[in-house]
Order: C-alpha cells, then structure tokens, then sequence
C-alpha cells in the first residue's frame, strides 16, 4: 500500500509539498552498534536489507507532512513529550513477522504502550491517521531485516536468530522525529521527556 494510501492529511494547500516523516525512540549508540552488526550479518549471509535509518523503535509509522508547516507538527510532539517520563526500554531476544521481518522484540511496557497511545492521538488531532496501524495492536520492535527476504532465506536467517540470547536496556529520554531526504532518514529534531523517577 502507497504511504499516501495509509496517511490522511486534511485541510492542507496543495500547493504545499509533503515530506516523508516518521516518530521513534532511537537507542544509545553502543545498542545501535549492536543492532547494526546484526543488520550487516544478515545482510553479508542472506543479502537482506532495511529501510536506510539509524537503528530505532518506530512509535508512528512513515507519513507525509508539509515542510513548510512542520512547526506545527512539533509543537504536537513537544506537548507529548511534556507529559511523559523518560523509562527503560527493553530488548529480549529476537522475534518475526512472517515470512518478511525479522527484529529485536521490544518489551510491552506500561509506559511504552501509554506513550504510543497518547501520540496516536495526538496526531490524529492533527490529521495524521494511519490506516493501517489502526487495524493492528502495536509492536514494538528494532527490525534487522525486512527486504529480500524470500521464504527460504527468512527460514533461514530465523533460524541464526531464534535461539540467540539478548537482554538490552536503554532509558528512553527523547522522541525522535526524522525526514526523509531523498536517500535515506535523518534526524530532524528532538523532543525530551521528562527526567526519569529516581529508582530507589
């Protein structure tokens, strides 16, 4: 499906031009690199790909806004933001959807989950709707491979994966915004949330 297809965008002059944008918890560098080396593994063995973005946990899938207006579309991230603690972020072992992705699996925490429910709507107040997500639960997940993967080199690379052992945490302390510029994802801004609970 055509992100067009996926993303309504009410209201907006069509003079304005769309840009592709999407929302997500990006990782500390040294759990990027981890992820990365997974990534080229895959890659080298089975010559799978993913999308050109630095290693990362999608909150709202790709969508087209306006360049021009996109202050707006900031000031929506900046208020959820505002009304979330930083919290631990957990990746245990590896998962799939079959027979196209393979990824880090993402612990459904509370405070995940209540994340990406409330940034949902804030975009939708915006007119950022996606269809698609919105017939699905979340998922939350750090894809290592999702192109080229045929039936037999997924039931291959799986079986390199499944039994693996990994436990990472990271404190997600920012909600990422990234724009697509042409060739691959960059970060566009930045949004903290509040400091973390002390842990006794």
């Amino acid at each position: 499906m055509d992100i067009a297809d996926r993303i309504s965008l009410p209201g907006f002059s069509s003079k304005l031009q769309p840009q592709r944008f999407f929302i997500a918890l990006l990782p500390p560098l040294a759990i990027q690199d981890y992820a990365t080396s997974v990534i080229r593994e895959l890659s080298e063995c089975f010559q799978t790909r993913t999308a050109k973005a630095p290693p990362h946990v999608t909150l709202q899938a790709p969508f087209l806004w306006p360049l021009e207006t996109v202050a707006s579309l900031q000031q929506s991230l900046r208020q959820v933001s505002s009304q979330h603690r930083a919290f631990p972020v957990t990746l245990s072992g590896f998962a799939a959807f079959p027979p196209r992705v393979l990824y880090l699996n993402v612990l459904k925490t509370p405070e995940l989950l209540a994340l990406q429910t409330q940034l949902s709507q804030a975009l939708e107040q915006i007119g950022i709707v996606d269809a698609v997500a919105q017939r699905r639960p979340f998922t939350p997940h750090l894809t290592v491979a999702s192109r080229n993967l045929t039936r037999q080199t997924f039931r291959a690379a799986w079986s390199q994966l499944e039994s693996r052992v990994v436990n990472l945490e990271f404190i997600a302390e920012h909600l990422t915004l990234l724009l697509h510029d042409g060739q691959s994802w960059q970060i566009h801004s930045e949004f903290a949330l509040l400091p973390a609970v002390p842990r006794d």
